[in-house]
């Protein structure tokens, strides 16, 4: 598989930024179930494998879930703050939990849930997100086995970019990136220069 070209401006932001530990952070929106705009902020948790599909960790009981169930369509923001870079990524994202048929798909949620921490991992134990607290402490006293595989509550999602529009305050540059596939069923991008 061809590199996507705006990968490499993705990578170069993420390592200029990389002393500043919101540079992992972006802004993930999708469709809420009542047709409204749902936006939050994630984890940039690596690129899967050799691709240029984006990996995010969640918790399967939050409304996330059900809306990308409802509609799997969304969009990041990125904004890294020293370089004035922002990457605006749409895409379909793919579930992945502890009930999809496909053992690869499963292999690669068991890898993501080890790359965790053991304090990350503790947060899929918790009460249901979103709902409201019946006490005044936020986590329960739980305990977690470093070696059991992921939890039930542990989801992968790995979003599949189809338009990269990217925006570079310094240099006053813009750019889209649009992919389409072609007849032997590979992705290929376009690329198109905006005014900013």
């Amino acid at each position: 598989m061809a590199t996507a070209p705006w990968k490499q401006l993705l990578l170069n932001a993420l390592e200029s930024n990389s002393h500043l530990k919101h540079s992992s952070y972006f802004q993930l929106a999708t469709i809420g179930v009542n047709g409204r705009p749902s936006n939050r902020t994630v984890v940039f948790r690596g690129f899967q494998d050799n691709s240029d599909k984006i990996q995010i960790n969640t918790d399967g009981r939050t409304r996330k879930i059900e809306e990308l169930k409802h509609c799997s369509f969304v969009e990041i923001c990125w904004y890294f703050t020293d370089s004035w870079e922002q990457f605006r990524i749409n895409g379909k994202i793919d579930i992945i939990d502890g009930s999809n048929p496909d053992l690869h798909k499963l292999q690669q949620r068991e890898k993501s849930w080890f790359a965790n921490s053991l304090k990350s991992r503790l947060q899929y134990l918790g009460p249901n997100p979103g709902l409201p607290s019946l006490s005044e402490h936020t986590q329960p006293n739980t305990s977690l086995d470093p070696s059991t595989g992921p939890v039930e509550a542990f989801c992968l999602l790995v979003l599949d970019p189809d338009q990269v529009d990217y925006l570079n305050l310094k240099s006053n540059q813009r750019l889209t990136y649009r992919s389409s596939v072609s007849a032997t069923a590979e992705k290929m991008w376009s690329m198109e220069r905006l005014n900013p």
